[in-house]
């Protein structure tokens, strides 16, 4: 899955959710509902692939509200080569039952400069991935993540990295 894939699975994973469990509430399917706010930290490397291997550090933060099952989440990443990209998104969190083990996907458009780094083919950039992950009792999370990026073809060259990263975030109030 090294393309918008993990996108694409959100959006249907998303609807269907949408679908079932949010269109027959009083709000209606895409009703505003309150969330813990949360700041993410990760630490990961971008794999080998047309890249070449480096460490990034990725902040996002989770808004204090969903639409539907959807969330929102800005984020900004810098490389140890200077490469940045910053952007904002839709995220869609699944518990898997009650256990405190979920799995988030996220799909964010944002804007990237390679400042000398490797180059995307142009400055829009698009980050999709998914997160496996454990939450404790008091609300931190920590989690393996698996991020794409990439141009998504609107431009000539869309070479595309990966990244793997490990997550920690935190409940902000």
């Amino acid at each position: 899955m090294a393309d918008g894939s993990f996108a694409v699975l959100m959006l249907i994973a998303g609807l269907t959710d949408m679908t079932f469990n949010h269109c027959g509430t009083e709000t209606g399917c895409l009703g505003k509902a309150e969330v813990t706010p949360r700041l993410s930290l990760a630490l990961g490397e971008v794999m080998e692939r047309n890249a070449i291997e480096e460490d990034e550090i990725y902040f996002r933060y989770d808004l204090g509200h969903k639409r539907g099952p959807f969330g929102n989440a800005f984020g900004v990443s810098v490389s140890e080569n200077g490469a940045t990209w910053v952007g904002f998104g839709t995220t869609y969190k699944m518990d898997l039952g009650n256990s405190p083990i979920y799995t988030e996907l996220h799909s964010m458009p944002g804007l990237y400069f390679d400042n000398g780094g490797f180059d995307l083919g142009g400055p829009i950039a698009f980050r999709s991935g998914i997160e496996i992950g454990y939450e404790a009792p008091s609300g931190w999370r920590m989690a393996l993540s698996y991020d794409h990026r990439s141009n998504a073809g609107i431009y000539e060259d869309n070479p595309g990295i990966e990244l793997m990263q490990f997550r920690i975030s935190m409940p902000t109030r």
